[in-house]
């Protein structure tokens, strides 16, 4: 089963690949993972990409794409894998059929987790941090017992700047308007599956699970 997961930030994508890769076995990667791996081993690509990440510039196409490459020819993914946060663009999605391809091997499916923008900015900019401790709560689903003072250590909890609702908001933007022609793709290959990720985990889940098992049928 070879599979890319999709979702924008908040949409619960990454408690998702966790319970994929608990009950299915296949190795999860991400391309953060692929270039710290990729950097550890000291492969070409590898110290390619970490001259850029140094320099604080994105990585360019022809080294992710080598990486990834480099990545599905291992044998842990001999019985399938789960992608995340690649591929990001149509040119990279297309780079992916040609090297899977190579392999004599496509995606099965694309699964897309897709809640509604006004629930994402809610679960974005619910976050609130005990600047004593650090601990995390969340206004909606994990409130604290009083307002304003964490539970553990009485510090006062505050908002991340970059959880408030204009930089979320900003940030979502650049996500919807990036995915959007990558989903679009994945429609007119016939692999992209969308499930309705504004509802509980196990519930979302179950949806998930239904699709990757009629993989085997």
């Amino acid at each position: 089963m070879d599979l890319v997961l999709m979702g924008l930030p908040g949409a619960g994508k990454g408690t998702q690949a966790e319970k994929i890769i608990a009950k299915y076995g296949i190795p999860h990667i991400s391309t953060g993972d692929m270039f710290r791996a990729a950097i550890k081993e000291g492969t070409p690509l590898g110290k390619q990409a970490k001259q850029f990440m140094d320099a604080g510039e994105l990585v360019p196409d022809e080294v992710t794409i080598g990486i990834v490459r480099e990545r599905l020819a291992k044998s842990d993914c001999d019985d399938g894998f789960l992608l995340d946060g690649f591929p990001r663009t149509v040119p990279q999605a297309e780079a992916l059929d040609a090297i899977l391809q190579d392999m004599n091997r496509s995606i099965d499916y694309v699964i897309n987790i897709n809640v509604e923008r006004d629930k994402l900015l809610e679960r974005l900019t619910g976050r609130r941090v005990c600047r004593n401790c650090g601990a995390t709560y969340h206004m909606v689903f994990n409130r604290p017992k009083q307002d304003g003072t964490c539970d553990k250590c009485g510090g006062e909890l505050y908002q991340r700047e970059d959880d408030n609702e204009k930089t979320v908001a900003n940030r979502l933007e650049v996500n919807i308007n990036q995915q959007e022609p990558l989903l679009q793709y994945y429609e007119d290959t016939g692999v992209l599956q969308t499930v309705d990720g504004n509802r509980d985990i196990d519930e979302v889940f179950e949806d998930v699970d239904n699709l990757i098992g009629s993989l085997s049928e």
